[in-house]
Formats: structure tokens, C-alpha cells, sequence
């Protein structure tokens, strides 16, 4: 799940905010229909969780674990969007 960057954006950004389906897509470049099918994977793999407001379904990320793993993912990306180096071995 996490090996595609799209789905990795999107949990990125509903670990920030509650978002629906059409700010995601906005937010990410990617069409709704799109968007859609990543967060019925997501949600189908127990990373992203809905509440529904209205007509709206508002996603976001509220197990800990998956907080925990999202943050611990983007600690490692460097400023260019490239893998920050391993840090030293100390031997």
C-alpha cells in the first residue's frame, strides 16, 4: 500500500486534516475518480478511516501506529524529496 507515492501523499495529508475526497484531489494533483480508488484501498488496508458529514466522507488517519509510521516514513525523505542519508554506523 505505502509503495505507491499517491496513497503515501494522501496519508501524509489526512494525518494533517480531516479532508474530503475533492480537497485530496486537489491537494495532490489527482483526479476524484482517482482519489477515490486510493482511498477505498487505503481504507480497505485499515490506514485511513471516514466519518461521514452530510454527503461528504471525511478521511483521516487516527490510529496511532499508522501516525506513528507516517511520521517516521517522512523523517527519512530529504529536503529534495530524495532518501535522506543512513545515518553513521558506529562501530
Amino acid at each position: 500500500m505505502l509503495s505507491n507515492a499517491a496513497r503515501l501523499h494522501v496519508l501524509w495529508l489526512a494525518a494533517q486534516d480531516s479532508l474530503d475526497v475533492t480537497a485530496l484531489a486537489e491537494r495532490t494533483g489527482l483526479g476524484v475518480a482517482t482519489m477515490s480508488q486510493h482511498l477505498t484501498k487505503l481504507r480497505l488496508a485499515g490506514l485511513i478511516s471516514a466519518r461521514r458529514e452530510g454527503r461528504r466522507h471525511i478521511y483521516t488517519v487516527d490510529d496511532p501506529h499508522v501516525l506513528t509510521l507516517i511520521q517516521q516514513i517522512f523523517a527519512h525523505v530529504a529536503p529534495d524529496g530524495g532518501l535522506a542519508p543512513d545515518p553513521p554506523l558506529n562501530r
